[in-house]
């Protein structure tokens, strides 16, 4: 294997158990946004546009959806012989399987992999965040400072600190307290989930809390604990740009209907840099002859017969004949039948929606139709 300076491992096995029916067939970061994308491809197109082009995928919930697409990495450029995208999911050893048991521990199980590059640099990502990052910024500010991590921060509402790691710095920005989703936090500057580490001390902190029989195998709730208190230089690097967690019902609808305002936080589609996905799979749009659509995102496959209003419609969806669709989002290849009224609702991937229903539209309130049937209703 060609040596490389930084490649990244992207955890991307969690459940999302906060997306409700969302995620109950499948992982978090293979969740639809945005009618074409998945969630996970925008920390993939930020590895491509960043040049970091060797990144281990760990995934272990329902993972078969994610698994097959990312396919080879090529649709994000991914397929290089000497790194692109590699499936890293739990497997067998002389002991017998296991479970990825914590973000540290998927890292370690793959230290063989990672050793196949002797990278310097270990950059660590979520699969489940919306944002668009020049990684090589935070890289150069791990260099310069000498640092032995590197973790993104950005100042969250003080409501909204206990929800995260939140960290306090010295005039240096280098980390001089971390406290995991603390009940009274102290500082509003909170963690991204996003780390650089230097790779020799990762390594060793890696194995010695593999040792630890008390240790949840967090980097959250133990690595970053242990090496702040054994005195490592621990670098925070501030971001600016917009940075979304998508991970509950209700953020996860709002960063999605934005896309429709006048003004987006998040532009997909005037973005500096481009967004990848491996979701070129479907002929163009139908809108039949009595159709309606105002003010809506309508993607590839989609054949549309009723009315569209200040909605999303992913890949392959069907929305059948005087169907009214407002204010909400109905995931790739759901079908909804004929006369239905569905708002301020999600409809799941592949749902099959019956014919004269009526699902949402309650003041202050989601509701998700699930692919099974199910409805289940969020407060905002």
């Amino acid at each position: 294997m060609q040596k490389k300076e930084c490649i990244a491992m992207l955890l991307a096995g969690g459940q999302g158990s906060r997306l409700g029916l969302l995620t109950r067939n499948l992982a978090k970061p293979a969740v639809s946004f945005g009618g074409k994308y998945r969630i996970i491809d925008f920390s993939l197109s930020n590895c491509v546009n960043s040049g970091i082009d060797t990144v281990g995928v760990l995934i272990q919930y329902r993972p078969m959806v994610l698994s097959r697409y990312l396919g080879t990495g090529e649709a994000w450029d991914l397929d290089a012989a000497d790194g692109g995208v590699h499936v890293l999911p739990p497997y067998a050893t002389e002991s017998g399987g296991f479970w990825y048991e914590g973000t540290a521990d998927a890292i370690y199980r793959n230290m063989r992999f990672i050793g196949n590059y002797d990278p310097e640099y270990i950059l660590i990502l979520s699969g489940d965040h919306l944002y668009s990052m020049d990684y090589n910024q935070m890289l150069e500010t791990h260099k310069t400072t000498g640092a032995d991590l590197t973790v993104a921060v950005r100042e969250v509402p003080w409501a909204e600190a206990s929800r995260f790691g939140i960290m306090s710095v010295d005039e240096q920005d280098r980390i001089t307290r971390f406290a995991e989703k603390p009940k009274q936090p102290e500082s509003n500057l909170a963690s991204m989930g996003i780390y650089i580490f230097t790779w020799k001390v990762l390594k060793d902190a890696l194995e010695r809390d593999h040792e630890d029989p008390n240790t949840e195998r967090d980097f959250g709730k133990n690595i970053i604990p242990m090496l702040l208190g054994e005195g490592k230089k621990l670098q925070a690097y501030h971001f600016d740009g917009f940075w979304k967690d998508v991970g509950t019902v209700d953020s996860y609808y709002d960063a999605q209907m934005d896309l429709l305002s006048d003004h987006p936080e998040f532009d997909i589609y005037h973005s500096e840099d481009p967004i990848y996905s491996n979701s070129n799979i479907y002929p163009a749009h139908r809108i039949g002859p009595d159709a309606e659509v105002d003010d809506a995102i309508i993607c590839n496959g989609t054949v549309i017969e009723g009315t569209v209003k200040h909605s999303i419609i992913g890949s392959g969806a069907k929305i059948g004949k005087g169907a009214k669709i407002i204010d909400s989002i109905v995931l790739p290849g759901a079908v909804v039948g004929d006369g239905t009224v569905i708002k301020s609702a999600i409809v799941n991937e592949n749902a099959v929606i019956g014919g004269g229903l009526s699902i949402g539209g309650a003041e202050g309130t989601i509701s998700v139709a699930g692919s099974d049937g199910e409805i289940a209703v969020f407060e905002r």
